[in-house]
This record gives structure tokens, C-alpha cells and sequence, in this order.
């Protein structure tokens, strides 16, 4: 204990005599340890923890295909007409996934004419 202590005194000398290259070393850390923190964070909460339903294996999806539109998203008058004819599934819900286009057609609005 008696090195360890003499070990950390230098370290805290060496430290207070470059200034510069302590707060270099600290904000290094610092931004070592916050992107791991992230990205940690991210990987738990998308990948390592579990689907907050009981049994997420059976979990089924269902889709509608309509004769001009494959894939196609389930009206809610038809959602209505299955949940009330089920007697498979245990319960059913419905989503819709919405994708936004951050870019618009802004090259069309905004381009000079000559």
C-alpha cells in the first residue's frame, strides 16, 4: 500500500506540472467513456434486452395483399372485422410503420431559373 500511495502522489505532481497534457488526458477519457456509455446503451436496449411481451417467440405478423398494392398496410374497418372473427390468436393489434423524407423536393422549389 505503501508504493501504491507514493505511486499515486507522483502522478498527481507529474499532473499539476503540465496542465496541458492533464486536461488532454481527462477530456480524452471523457469522451472515451461517454461514446462507450452510448454505445453500450443502444446495443442493451436494441439488441440484448428482451421484448417487453410474454413469449416473444410466437409473436406473428400479418400483412394484406391487395390485386394493385403488394404489402400493403391493413384498413382499420378490416382489423376490426379480423379481431372480432379471431379464434386463433391469443389477442391482435395493429401498427403502421410511417418512413419521412427529410429532403422533400426541395432541389425542384429552390433551383434557380435562368
Amino acid at each position: 500500500m505503501n508504493g501504491l500511495s507514493q505511486d499515486i502522489r507522483y502522478g498527481l505532481r507529474q499532473l499539476r506540472k503540465r496542465p496541458g497534457f492533464a486536461a488532454v488526458a481527462v477530456i480524452t477519457l471523457a469522451l472515451g467513456i461517454g461514446a462507450n456509455t452510448a454505445i453500450f446503451s443502444v446495443v442493451n436496449g436494441v439488441l440484448l434486452s428482451p421484448l417487453p411481451f410474454p413469449e416473444p417467440d410466437r409473436l406473428v405478423t400479418l400483412h394484406e395483399n391487395k390485386p394493385n398494392f403488394e404489402g400493403g398496410s391493413v384498413s382499420y374497418p378490416n382489423f376490426r372485422d379480423w379481431q372480432k372473427d379471431n379464434h386463433t390468436f391469443s389477442s391482435l393489434a395493429i401498427s403502421r410503420p410511417y418512413d419521412f423524407s427529410l429532403i422533400g423536393d426541395w432541389p425542384r422549389r429552390w433551383a434557380l431559373r435562368v
